[in-house]
């Protein structure tokens, strides 16, 4: 838990990241990738994170350019840095799969009266089978709101992401716990007063949340 004190306002929400928290995390297969591919560890990474706020990932998340724009923009990032990949070849590698513990404890945290939203960077259009489509959407009915940055324009680490979750459940930070697997969307959240949880592991963030909530 990356922050914790605590503030006045009780919990009366939690926010959830989806891949990283709900699914299992990317990263995982980019490491395998990049392994077959002769890359440097971590590369996929280290091209998401030069120039973060503009680069080819960002723009795709706010939906300002296309998939087939993301291929090639990528792939001349990722030269510049040394090794030519093709965005196509990234985009394959997203799915990651459902941790089932982490949607028993969606269902517990919303039965317990607790409001739920999800807060995830994603790209439009389906990158997925039709049937993990219909196991994604059932676990996205479950969520009170949604925000989506390839919907709503921006994305995490923006401040504006956060505050449109909040002005949707109608809360305000400080009522909020927010799960995400990187530090870097964490602490906007917490310089908001939210409370954070960064997920390294299913069985740590359970515990985490379990302990902050009283379950």
């Amino acid at each position: 838990m990356s922050n914790p004190s605590t503030p006045a306002a009780p919990i009366t929400a939690v926010l959830w990241d989806f891949g990283g928290v709900i699914l299992s995390s990317p990263f995982e297969a980019f490491a395998r990738y990049e392994e077959e591919h002769g890359l440097p560890k971590d590369f996929i990474r280290t091209v998401n994170a030069t120039n973060p706020h503009h680069n080819a990932w960002a723009h795709l998340e706010r939906s300002d350019i296309t998939a087939e724009q993301f291929d090639e923009e990528f792939a001349l990032e990722s030269e510049e840095l040394g090794h030519r990949v093709q965005g196509s070849d990234v985009l394959a590698l997203l799915a990651g799969y459902v941790r089932p513990d982490m949607v028993d404890l969606l269902d517990r945290v919303k039965g317990a009266g607790y409001r739920v939203a999800c807060l995830t960077n994603n790209i439009g259009g389906s990158h997925i089978s039709s049937e993990r489509e219909l196991t994604i959407a059932d676990i996205m009915a479950r969520f009170d709101v949604v925000v989506e940055s390839s919907k709503v324009g921006v994305r995490k680490p923006e401040t504006r992401f956060y505050e449109i979750a909040c002005e949707l459940l109608g809360v305000t930070p400080g009522e909020c716990v927010f799960l995400d697997d990187l530090g870097i969307n964490l602490k906007p959240a917490a310089a908001m007063g939210m409370r954070t949880i960064k997920v390294l592991t299913a069985e740590q963030a359970i515990a985490d949340l379990e302990t902050l909530l009283g379950l």
